[in-house]
C-alpha cells in the first residue's frame, strides 16, 4: 500500500515539475512588438457637467424651481436637477430637497454659496 502511494506522489511531483518548467519557459518571451504599459486601461470619458466644484450654488441648480435636486449619496458634489446616474461611481442619483442637499454638502465639508 505504501509503495502504491509513493508512486502516485512521484507521478504528481513529476507532473508539477513539468508544469512549472513550461510556465517558466513561457515567460522567457521578450514581448517585443507590443506595449504592456496600457494593458487593462479602458479609456472612459466622464461627463463632468453635474460634478460640482468650488462654491456650490444650490438655488441656481434647481432649474425647475421645485425646491428639489438629485444628489449622489456617495459623491455629494454630484448634483443635477434631473434624475440620472453619477458619472463617478455609477450610482443612481437620489431626489432630495434643497435643504437636505445643503445639509449633506455642509456635513461633508463642501462650500456653499
Amino acid at each position: 500500500m505504501k509503495k502504491g502511494i509513493n508512486i502516485y506522489l512521484q507521478i504528481a511531483f513529476v507532473v508539477c515539475m513539468i508544469l512549472v518548467t513550461l510556465s517558466i519557459a513561457g515567460c522567457g518571451d521578450d514581448h517585443k512588438g507590443h506595449d504592456h504599459s496600457n494593458m487593462n486601461k479602458v479609456e472612459t470619458k466622464i461627463d463632468s457637467s453635474i460634478i460640482r466644484t468650488g462654491e456650490i450654488d444650490l438655488i441656481s441648480l434647481d432649474e425647475n424651481k421645485d425646491a428639489k435636486v438629485f444628489q449622489d449619496p456617495m459623491d455629494w458634489n454630484v448634483i443635477s436637477d434631473q434624475a440620472g446616474i453619477c458619472p463617478l461611481c455609477k450610482m443612481e442619483l437620489k431626489e432630495v430637497t434643497l435643504k437636505e442637499a445643503k445639509e449633506n454638502l455642509l456635513k461633508h465639508d463642501y462650500i456653499l454659496k
